[in-house]
């Protein structure tokens, strides 16, 4: 019989009801933490004389196996991993020894440690993959500072800008997003081993020792709050949410550039895909679907907001619902991450293209009343109007051509006050008006290229962060290899 219902509950559930309470598939994802917390656990218990040197090295050795033999030796009929596991320990060590594995421990802080410990895996690549695409975009923006293109409001043409800074404008969004993926890190990376069930345990456990063992940062304060919380969770996925909004406005641009219509860039054939009945198409798929995986990674996020909501202290089997919706958003996440960055490092930029449409819908419109009112001394609103009476006119200003009529409306009314026919071809020259930007955060390549280092710099620090991170962890996982060794060989 189950060995965990046998002595409470004299009836197993039917198989629909199994179905219904297990959570091995997401668990698969907590194998190999839940093998860690074990051993880190099983050594703390030895050291604190809890269980017996001989015991512990019995257990671990029937852990060793367990992890060689891989989640699939496990007998899927228990509902979870954690039982599944243990279960199997005690078919493998006897339960005189295997059974004692959990004393001072709950599943529900079992649970907590492990998935903190999957997720914190999962936020360390995640970092490096983002890091990896903020490269790509440097890369790409460092060969255009003087690519000229049109900048966008409300989709319409606005003003002349960069490739450059439009992708270094993304960059700066996507650095954010590692700060706030940072940031959940460091909550998450927080030891709940020790709490048991929610108050706690009345065996002298050290919680330090398993923090030090599993290379959490400290340990959870309350021990109701440790295993009741999902804030760690909620805070993670509002990361991922932010970051797909961030992607997703990519992936939208990479598809209209990518048009017809606009025609600005053509994406790599590897990221696209054709027609089953159009054989002249290219269809931009990989940019649409990372664009609708943001619609996933958004639903996972409410999803778990919700099952947490309102629920009493401490812990409840609700919150077991919430986990396959985090390794959903992890999953998609990680890999639209890497989907873009392959779209930006492989795409053909057309700059040709580019600098036509710069000199398309009298996007110098706003350098024009700028020179206006730097030549002149009137107001800007009165250049405004100006300006903006041109534009309706329908004779607007253009190069290579200047329409006649509309440089005669301007030069007329304003000659008189020092503005002159060079000062105005001067305005509608996009170049000129991305070099005259140059102030922090604006297009002109010398602050492009400022900007480029900048963020070269930050992408410095984000490196040192995870090689530290990595570092921790890999000191903490050899840490517990060598004591698990060494336990291993005093019984030999």
């Amino acid at each position: 019989m189950n060995i965990l219902r046998r002595g409470r509950l004299s009836a197993e559930p039917d198989e629909d009801i199994k179905l219904f309470t297990s959570s091995m598939e997401a668990d698969r994802r907590l194998f190999e933490a839940d093998i860690e917390v074990d051993r880190a656990h099983v050594v703390m218990l030895r050291e604190q004389d809890i269980i017996n040197s001989s015991d512990c090295a019995a257990i671990l050795s029937g852990l060793e196996k367990i992890k060689a033999e891989g989640i699939s030796a496990l007998d899927t009929s228990y509902e979870d991993v954690h039982i599944a596991l243990e279960a199997r320990l005690i078919e493998i060590v006897g339960e005189d020894t295997g059974g004692r594995m959990h004393s001072a421990r709950s599943r529900n802080d079992e649970v907590a440690t492990c998935i903190r410990l999957a997720l914190r895996t999962e936020l360390t690549a995640l970092m490096e993959e983002v890091h990896d695409l903020v490269a790509a975009l440097s890369g790409t923006a460092s060969k255009h500072h003087e690519t000229v293109m049109p900048g966008y409001t409300h989709t319409q043409h606005a003003q002349p800008t960069t490739l450059a800074h439009h992708f270094l404008a993304h960059a700066s969004a996507l650095l954010r997003d590692i700060e706030r993926v940072n940031g959940a890190y460091g909550r998450t990376n927080l030891n709940p081993l020790g709490a048991a069930a929610f108050a706690s345990t009345g065996f002298p456990v050290d919680r330090k020792r398993t923090t030090e063992l599993l290379g959490f940062d400290g340990t959870l304060g309350n021990s109701m709050d440790a295993v009741s919380t999902r804030d760690f969770m909620i805070e993670s996925m509002s990361g991922f949410s932010n970051l797909m909004t961030s992607l997703s406005r990519m992936a939208e641009e990479l598809i209209l550039w990518s048009t017809s219509e606009f025609d600005l860039i053509e994406l790599d054939d590897s990221y696209s895909s054709t027609s089953s009945i159009m054989p002249q198409k290219k269809n931009p798929d990989i940019a649409e679907l990372m664009r609708a995986k943001t619609g996933t990674v958004n639903g996972a996020l409410v999803s778990v907001l919700t099952i947490c909501k309102a629920l009493p202290y401490s812990y409840n089997r609700d919150l077991q619902e919430a986990t396959p919706h985090l390794w959903r958003a992890a999953d998609a996440v990680r890999s639209s991450v890497r989907m873009a960055r392959g779209m930006v490092s492989t795409m053909k930029v057309k700059k040709e293209n580019m600098k036509l449409s710069s000199e398309k819908g009298f996007m110098t419109a706003t350098e024009l009343a700028d020179t206006i009112v730097r030549k002149t001394g009137i107001p800007f609103r009165t250049a405004h109007h100006i300006v903006g009476a041109v534009a309706r006119s329908g004779k607007t200003p253009s190069l290579p051509d200047l329409d006649a009529i509309s440089l005669d409306l301007i030069h007329e009314k304003l000659s008189a006050r020092g503005l002159s026919e060079k000062d105005i071809k001067e305005a509608l020259d996009p170049a000129a008006n991305i070099s005259k930007r140059a102030v922090t955060g604006g297009p002109a390549p010398k602050e492009t290229k400022r900007q480029l280092a900048a963020i070269r710099k930050k992408l410095g620090s984000v490196a040192g962060e995870i090689r530290r991170i990595r570092k921790k962890v890999k000191a903490a996982s050899g840490k517990l290899e060598r004591d698990c060794k060494h336990v291993l060989q005093e019984q030999a």
